[in-house]
């Protein structure tokens, strides 16, 4: 899988410092690069990179406008490269993929490749299931019609294994392993993790869909539990029960998800 990049940076040195550090990624292939906003507007409507390494400060169109100038066609990701901290926030508001602060270290960068190898194999998985259907339908009706929607293939590499949460003015990047469950309250999600609790503001429809189904499971109507933290099932009244997780906290378990559970719980 070849990985479509474009840079863009109005400081020609920044590009020529990612170049280096992107070398060593063979899967990375930089396509085009750019040092303002509307060339960075103009080649990626006409390029269609998988990836967009992008400058916030830049004169005329910055960063946030250049993501703003392409409401209109299919985005790639973005990843925000910046010298200012300060906008960590805004970045993840404008549903970047990562913030690289400049200088950017080498460590950091390989995270942000994974992940974004992660994100580019489940939407091009979900891209070939569906294409799969489409031929199917025409070729062989009744095959196609047993096979699922590519948006629910249960793969593994699909899903999040790190979320960024903005709580209290910081940015946290949280291993999903380290969730131990999660309560929704209105549109906001109260992450509990072995030793924090995180508000973040997502439907718990969405929040669903990013994490895998075989160990997050939905036990209530407002509540989602990591399966692998489980350590006790107690039985209570009314065909209720609780989970002990393994911070001592209990889960009440209703009836209508009881038999989910089960499957999962022994």
């Amino acid at each position: 899988m070849t990985i479509r990049t474009i840079l863009v940076d109005d400081e020609p040195l920044a590009i020529q410092g990612l170049q280096l550090r992107l070398e060593p990624y063979e899967d990375v292939e930089i396509i085009d690069t750019c040092l303002n906003g509307r060339e960075a507007i103009r080649s990626i409507k006409t390029h269609k990179p998988d990836l967009v390494f992008l400058d916030i400060q830049m004169p005329g169109f910055d960063g946030f406008s250049v993501i703003q100038g392409l409401m209109e066609v299919e985005p790639p990701l973005f990843v925000f490269v910046t010298a200012y901290q300060d906008h960590a926030i805004r970045a993840f508001e404008a549903q970047a993929m990562d913030y690289l602060m400049k200088p950017v270290d080498e460590g950091r960068l390989a995270d942000t490749i994974d992940r974004v190898r992660q994100r580019l194999s489940e939407k091009r998985g979900v891209g070939e299931a569906n294409r799969l259907k489409e031929v199917l339908a025409e070729v062989a009706p009744e095959a196609a019609g047993s096979l699922p929607d590519g948006d629910d293939a249960p793969a593994a590499n699909r899903f999040e294994k790190l979320i960024n949460i903005k709580d209290r003015g910081q940015i946290f990047r949280v291993d999903v392993d380290t969730i131990e469950r999660i309560d929704a309250a209105g549109d906001y999600m109260c992450i509990y993790t072995g030793d924090n609790t995180l508000i973040l503001r997502e439907t718990m429809k969405d929040l669903e869909k990013r994490l895998d189904p075989r160990r997050f499971q939905r036990v209530h109507r407002s509540t989602i539990v990591n399966l692998d933290l489980v350590k006790q099932v107690k039985p209570h009244t009314n065909g209720e029960c609780f989970l002990v997780l393994d911070s001592g906290a209990q889960v009440k378990v209703s009836r209508s998800y009881r038999d989910v559970v089960a499957r999962f719980v022994h």
